[in-house]
């Protein structure tokens, strides 16, 4: 039988390895109701997505990096036990709360400026054709 990672064990003192859940077969389980739709186009929908969810595993990679390079910097050395026990400190979870709100902006960027782009108040068409008019 595979074995399969999970935090649980860890909590629960056990060494984090369990064979009472099946991660995957959980992440393909389905949300009750009907998914929403944000787009025309069914596979937009399924591209954000699958984009959105890839960017908050980079995410919490990028979480588990800053703890094993603070764990390097105060022991020298990193035992995984440090790393899923590690409960960063206040300083530590400001400067990641800043990290994680530049990344989510870099990755809104293109949302956000479109947004902008429709709020920008554009002259009637009508204005323009009068002042082409003139010259």
């Amino acid at each position: 039988m595979e074995r399969v990672w999970c935090l649980e064990g860890t909590k629960a003192g056990r060494s984090g390895v369990t064979d009472d859940l099946d991660w995957v077969a959980l992440s393909g389980k389905r949300a009750k109701g009907k998914r929403p739709d944000f787009f025309d186009e069914p596979a937009l929908d399924r591209l954000y997505s699958t984009v959105f969810a890839l960017a908050a595993e980079v995410s919490t990679l990028r979480e588990r990096q800053d703890t094993i390079e603070r764990l390097l910097d105060a022991n020298g050395a990193v035992k995984r036990e440090d790393i899923e026990s590690y409960v960063p400190d206040r300083e530590a979870g400001e400067e990641r709360g800043l990290a994680t709100r530049a990344y989510i902006s870099r990755i809104m960027r293109g949302f956000q400026q479109e947004v902008e782009a429709l709020e920008a108040s554009d002259p009637p068409i009508m204005d323009i054709v009068e002042r082409l008019s003139r010259e």
